[in-house]
C-alpha cells in the first residue's frame, strides 16, 4: 500500500512540513523507520472494505465498551517517536479515545487492520507490519485481491491466515469478534450471496 519515495532518511518534521506544503494532494504520506512511504488513491473495493470494516467493529465495539473506538484515517498515529502511518482502521482502548480528543496525535492501538491496494504492498506487509507487532496486540492486513485477511500478533514470524472465519477476542472483552470472511468480501465487492 505504500512504496519507498527515496533513499533519504526523513524525520517526522519533513513529512508533516510536506503534507503542510500540499494539503489538497492525492497520496498519502507515512513515515517508518525514516522511510517515506507514498500511498495513491486507493481502489473501489479498498474503499468499501474499509468502510464494512469500520462498520462492523463499531457494531461489535458497541456491546464492548471497555475495549474501545474504531476509527479510520485519515490520523497520524505515532506508535514510536519519528514515526507516523495512517492504519485504514484501528481501535484505540477508552483512555486513549478520550485523550485524542484534546489532543493528537494518535500513541496507542488495540487494533490496526490496513486493507491492501493493487501496486506495492511491502509497505503493509514489511515495514509498517514490522511497527505494528513491536506495538499493537493484533495486526490484520486484507487482502482484497486473495480475499483472506492475516492476523499477526507481537513476535510472530508468520501470520495467522483467515480464509472461512477470523475471532478476535480482545482483553476486557465479553465476547470475541466474529467475522465471516467470504460474506465479508462479497459484500466489499457487492456481489449477491
Amino acid at each position: 500500500m505504500g512504496m519507498p519515495a527515496t533513499t533519504q532518511r526523513w524525520t517526522r518534521d519533513e513529512v508533516l512540513d510536506l503534507i503542510a506544503r500540499n494539503p489538497l494532494t492525492t497520496p498519502r504520506y507515512e513515515l517508518v523507520d525514516g522511510e517515506l512511504l507514498v500511498t495513491p488513491s486507493p481502489s473501489g473495493p479498498h474503499q468499501f472494505a474499509v468502510a464494512l470494516m469500520l462498520e462492523l467493529l463499531r457494531a461489535y465495539l458497541a456491546g464492548e465498551p471497555g475495549v474501545g473506538e474504531a476509527l479510520t484515517s485519515p490520523a497520524d498515529v505515532m506508535l514510536e517517536d519519528g514515526t507516523t502511518v495512517g492504519p485504514d482502521v484501528f481501535v484505540v482502548p477508552p483512555a486513549e479515545a478520550n485523550r485524542i480528543l484534546h489532543e493528537m496525535p494518535v500513541r496507542e492501538l488495540v487494533l490496526a487492520v490496513e486493507v491492501l491496494s493493487p501496486g506495492d504492498r511491502s509497505g503493509d506487509r514489511n515495514r509498517k507490519r514490522r511497527l505494528y507487532q513491536r506495538h499493537v496486540p493484533e495486526y490484520w492486513i486484507v487482502d482484497t485481491s486473495a480475499r483472506v485477511i492475516e492476523a499477526w500478533r507481537p513476535g510472530a514470524a508468520t501470520a495467522v491466515v483467515h480464509r472461512e472465519r477470523l475471532e478476535w477476542r480482545p482483553t476486557g472483552s465479553a465476547t470475541p469478534f466474529v467475522l465471516d470472511v467470504a460474506p465479508y468480501f462479497a459484500r466489499a465487492y457487492r456481489e449477491q450471496l
